[in-house]
């Protein structure tokens, strides 16, 4: 109005939260026009709970059509003001079942979900059996040949290190450089269930599925240990084996500066094999 004073919008917070979900009912993270994405999903919740038209979420790393998400990290900009534990309870209520807010944090402004990790951490739980899982079909990968693990580890020293991926890349995947520094790898068996955890400071499109098809032939003995290090120098996606199965494959979350105090596990992740 014409003398009067402009109203002065809130200022916005910046809120985290670490955010679960089983990914086989969806088409990955990203959003998409069908809407039926992890984003989209949580987006649509975020909105509902805040009565705000939309809210946009950046996530700490993006997940594929079938992956799941034990702590995936995003944030967002809000102005609306409300206690850690309100945005996990609202939220959740709009959340379908198969997710769920596992924490929230109000940050500083310059936290920023992918941007401030320092590398990011998967796990893929794998069954070995001659039968098909059942009770966890979605939820393990599957191979029914026995795999030898003393070979798997041998292959997998061969990956550590700062490392030009090509190999292990899809063709549609959009990251400015294949070189990762790989800095952890981690197989061990519990019962007949295979546990491979891998940290790096980031991984490309499909990078992990791709390894797994390699370990997993050398495992069951089709290839020898020393493949490894001919598909990594090859610089081919020809050269490795098939894109193995999402089902296992678990986001188990960022790593950041213990100084953003954000949560290094999640509860779910004791429910791992």
């Amino acid at each position: 109005m014409p003398g009067g004073t402009a109203a002065i919008p809130p200022p916005l917070q910046r809120i985290a939260l670490g955010v679960s979900y089983n990914g086989r009912g969806y088409e990955g993270w990203q959003s998409q026009p069908s809407g039926n994405t992890v984003q989209d999903r949580l987006e649509r919740a975020l909105a509902q709970f805040t009565t705000l038209e939309s809210v946009h979420t950046l996530c700490a790393g993006r997940t594929d059509a079938g992956v799941h998400g034990l702590m995936q990290v995003v944030h967002f900009d809000c102005p609306l003001e409300r206690t850690d534990s309100a945005w996990v309870r609202g939220t959740n209520r709009f959340l379908p079942p198969d997710m769920a807010v596992q924490w929230a944090r109000q940050m500083p402004p310059g936290f920023h979900a992918r941007a401030c990790a320092t590398s990011r951490r998967y796990a893929y739980v794998l069954l070995e059996s001659p039968v098909r899982p059942s009770v966890d079909a979605g939820q393990v990968g599957w191979v029914f040949r026995p795999l030898q693990q003393e070979a798997m580890l041998v292959a997998a020293e061969t990956l550590l290190g700062e490392h030009d991926f090509t190999s292990f890349r899809a063709s549609s995947c959009q990251a400015h450089s294949p070189v990762k520094n790989m800095r952890r790898i981690q197989i061990v068996r519990r019962g007949a269930y295979w546990r491979f955890e891998f940290e790096a400071s980031a991984f490309l499109h499909h990078m992990i599925r791709n390894i797994m098809g390699c370990l997993i032939a050398i495992g069951s003995g089709k290839r020898p240990p020393g493949w490894m290090a001919e598909v990594l120098a090859a610089k081919s996606r020809d050269a490795a084996a098939p894109t193995f199965s999402p089902d296992g494959l678990y986001f188990l979350g960022p790593v950041y500066d213990p100084s953003w105090n954000i949560p290094d596990r999640t509860p779910t992740f004791d429910w791992l094999p």
